[in-house]
């Protein structure tokens, strides 16, 4: 046989052993994460339950999921070991030393003027404007041929009575 002939089985296996050699990589990253709980470490389970780790066991681990309940689930089970500010974020909503870091809703805190603002005065004296629908009351107050003008206009805007 020649070497030509045998080039595509030897690419052939070297791609299956890279492919299961980073297999094995990821799972035993998953191993040693799962390895490292600890009680009282936040974890989140393959179905996306957010928990305490109370006791780990060699198998099983037994978390806390709220006030008087304990779940006990195999190890294979937990997803994720998150850090404490991660943890507390997501389920508590806790931000840890996040608000120095996020931008304003508006840009009037990044601009600086010396000069004082002489439209607020006059702002204030505007009506605000009714953007809601009108109530029975208001139409009633328009006169009847303006009405009649309004469904003349729907007729002939591409309707037809005719059938």
């Amino acid at each position: 046989m020649s070497l030509l002939t045998l080039l595509p089985f030897i690419v052939l296996i070297g791609a299956m052993f890279l492919m299961t050699r980073s297999a094995k990589k990821k799972q035993q990253q998953a191993a040693d994460m799962r390895n490292s709980m600890q009680p009282g470490s936040g974890v989140r389970t393959i179905g996306g339950m957010y928990a305490t780790v109370k006791e780990v066991n060699e198998d099983t681990v037994l978390v806390d999921a709220g006030p008087g309940v304990e779940l006990l689930f195999a190890k294979n089970a937990i997803g994720a070991v998150l850090t404490d500010d991660e943890y507390n974020r997501i389920v508590h909503g806790i931000e840890h030393d996040l608000k120095s870091d996020v931008v304003p809703d508006d840009a009037s805190s990044l601009t600086e003027t010396d000069e004082p603002a002489a439209d607020a005065s006059t702002a204030s004296d505007d009506k605000p404007i009714d953007l809601g629908k009108k109530d029975a009351a208001d139409d009633a107050d328009e006169p009847v041929e303006a009405k009649a003008d309004e469904s003349e206009q729907k007729k002939t805007d591409g309707e037809s009575d005719a059938k």
